[in-house]
C-alpha cells in the first residue's frame, strides 16, 4: 500500500498544525519534520480528526428512501395523500408523523383519492406503513381492515415490498456510502432486517463499498446464525476488512411517534402504555442463547418501562452489547447504564424533530428524554447514530443536535442536556479523541476547524477529504 503525507494538517480540535505520515492503513507519525512518502498533499490547515460512524443505520431503506417521495412535511392525512398523488406507478412515500395529525391514516382515504393504484407511506421512525387496498393485495394482505400496519407487522411488509432488481439495489446502496464518505463517515452499523452478513458480502465483492460496515443479526435470524458460526467482532470472511459480524437486533417496544413506546405512565386520554413487543422472560432467553454464542445483544428500547426491562436483563445475563434508542429513561436508570461493555446508542437528531411529539405524550418527563447529557454525567458510553433513513445519514446533523438541542429557530430544548463537542464527535467516531501515531488511518479531513463553528453551521461542515484504511473514499475536487 504507497505510502501518503498529509502536510499542513491541524491535528485535532484546535490542535497544532503538523505533517502526518500514514503507511499500511495506519497513522505512523505526526511530526514537524517531512517524511518521504509515496503521496504528498498538502490539506492548507484543514483539520484532521477520526473519521465518524454512524451507529445505526437502515441501508437499504436509506438508499430506497433517498428516492422515495417525502411526505415528511404533512401535517394531516390528507395532506400526506396529495404529496404522493402526483406520482405514478407503484408508489411509495416516506417520512409522515401522525402522532400530532387531526385526522387518522386508512386504507379508504388513499382508495377515494387514487382508486386501484399501489400507494405505500412510511412514517418517519419505520414503524408504522399505510398501505392501500391495490397495496396490501400486492403483499398477500388483501384483507387487512385498515391499512394501517404497525411495529412487527409492518416490518414484515417492508421485506414483501416489491424491490428492484438485487444487483440496482446493491448499486444504489453502494453509492449511499460514497455519500457517506463524503460527509467524513468511515463506518455503519447496519439493522436492516435482513441477511447483512450474505447481503454486504456480496456487495463488496460486486460494487465499490466506501465504509465499513457492521452487519447486524435479526432476531429471527439468530439461530441460523449460531449455526454458521458468527460471533459478533468477527471479520466477515472475503470482504477485505470492510465487514464485520454485529449484534443480533431484538425489540422491548415500538415508537413514540406511533404510541407503541412501553411507559410507565399510559399515554394522554388513554389507558395504553404502549406495547410489550418482547416480554421479559423472553429477552432474557434470547439474550442468553445469544451471549452463550457469542452473539452480543442490542435490544431496542424507546420507552422508559422498556429501557428499564432491557437493564434488567443485561443485568441477568451478565454480557456486553447495546441498548438502541433511550429516549426516555427512568431517573434511577441513568446510572445503569454506565456498566461495563454497554452502549448507549442514541439518535439526537430525534430529538428536535419528536419534541413537539414528545411534549404532548409524555407531558411532564420530558427533562428526562432524549437525556445525553445525563447518560454521560452518570458514566455511559455513548456512541451516535441517525436511524437513517428516520434521519439522513449524516453524523453532522446528530452532532449539531446533541450540542444545540434544536436545529432550527426554535429555542432549545432542555438545554440541560446538551452536550459538548468533544464529547460529541467521541460519541460519532467509537470513542476515538484526536489523532496519534498508531491509530487506524480512519480520518477525516474538515476545511474549517469545527470549534470554531456554530453548532448550527455543522451540517453544512465543509469537507476536504475521508480516507479508510489510509486510501482516500473522498477528495474535495479542486
Amino acid at each position: 500500500m504507497p505510502s501518503l503525507l498529509l502536510r499542513n494538517a491541524r491535528v485535532g480540535l484546535r490542535g497544532p498544525i503538523r505533517h502526518v505520515l500514514i503507511t499500511d492503513g495506519k497513522v505512523a507519525e505526526v511530526t514537524t519534520e517531512t517524511p518521504p512518502a509515496d503521496e504528498t498533499v498538502d490539506v492548507g490547515g484543514g483539520t484532521l480528526l477520526p473519521g465518524l460512524w454512524d451507529a445505526h443505520v437502515h441501508m437499504v431503506q436509506w438508499a430506497q428512501t433517498r428516492r422515495r417521495v417525502d411526505v415528511s412535511g404533512a401535517r394531516t392525512a390528507r395532506e400526506a395523500v396529495d404529496l404522493v398523488l402526483p406520482h405514478a406507478g407503484f408508489t411509495v412515500g416516506y417520512g409522515f408523523r401522525d402522532g400530532l395529525w387531526p385526522d387518522v391514516p386508512h386504507k379508504s382515504l388513499l382508495e377515494a383519492a387514487a382508486p386501484g393504484r399501489e400507494i405505500v407511506l412510511f412514517s418517519n421512525d419505520l414503524h408504522t406503513g399505510w398501505f392501500s387496498p391495490a397495496a396490501l393485495a400486492a403483499i398477500g394482505m388483501g384483507d387487512h381492515p385498515t391499512g394501517v400496519l404497525r411495529e412487527r407487522e409492518c416490518y414484515v411488509a417492508i421485506t414483501a415490498l416489491p424491490r428492484p432488481p438485487e444487483h440496482e439495489l446493491d448499486r444504489w446502496v453502494a453509492e449511499a456510502t460514497t455519500a457517506a464518505a463524503a460527509r467524513g463517515v468511515i463506518g455503519v452499523l447496519d439493522f436492516e432486517y435482513a441477511d447483512n452478513v450474505t447481503d454486504w458480502a456480496r456487495r463488496v465483492r460486486e460494487q465499490r463499498v466506501d465504509v465499513r460496515v457492521t452487519c447486524s443479526i435479526p432476531k429471527d435470524r439468530l439461530e441460523e446464525a449460531i449455526g454458521r458460526g458468527l460471533r459478533t467482532g468477527e471479520p466477515v470472511a472475503g470482504s477485505g476488512g470492510l465487514l464485520e459480524v454485529g449484534p443480533v437486533k431484538m425489540f422491548v417496544d415500538g415508537s413514540l411517534n406511533t404510541r407503541t413506546a412501553y411507559c410507565d405512565d399510559p399515554y394522554p386520554g388513554t389507558d395504553g402504555r404502549g406495547r410489550l413487543e418482547t416480554p421479559p422472560g423472553e429477552l432474557y432467553d434470547t439474550m442468553s442463547l445469544a451471549w452463550s454464542n457469542g452473539v452480543e445483544p442490542a435490544v431496542h428500547a424507546i420507552g422508559d418501562l422498556a429501557a428499564s426491562i432491557a437493564l434488567d436483563a443485561f443485568e441477568r445475563v451478565g454480557c456486553p452489547g447495546r441498548i438502541e434508542h433511550a429516549q426516555l429513561l427512568r431517573a434511577a436508570d441513568f446510572v445503569r447504564f454506565a456498566r461495563p461493555g454497554l452502549i448507549a446508542g442514541v439518535q439526537p437528531a430525534h430529538a428536535p424533530d419528536d419534541r413537539e411529539v414528545a411534549d404532548r405524550h409524555w407531558a411532564g418527563r420530558t427533562q428526562r428524554a432524549f437525556a445525553y447529557a445525563d447518560l454521560l454525567n452518570a458514566g455511559a458510553a455513548l456512541e451516535l447514530g441517525s436511524d437513517a433513513p428516520v434521519a439522513p445519514l449524516d453524523p453532522w446533523d446528530g452532532m449539531a443536535a446533541a450540542i444545540a438541542r434544536t436545529d432550527d429557530e426554535r429555542p432549545p430544548w432542555h438545554s440541560e442536556q446538551a452536550i459538548p463537542l468533544p464529547a460529541a464527535l467521541a460519541a460519532a467516531s467509537r470513542g476515538r479523541y484526536g489523532v496519534k501515531p498508531g491509530d487506524p488511518a480512519d480520518l477525516m479531513i474538515t476545511a474549517t476547524d469545527p470549534a470554531d463553528l456554530d453548532p448550527a453551521a455543522l451540517p453544512g461542515m465543509e469537507m476536504l477529504g475521508t480516507l479508510l484504511n489510509g486510501r482516500w473514499t473522498y477528495r474535495q475536487q479542486s
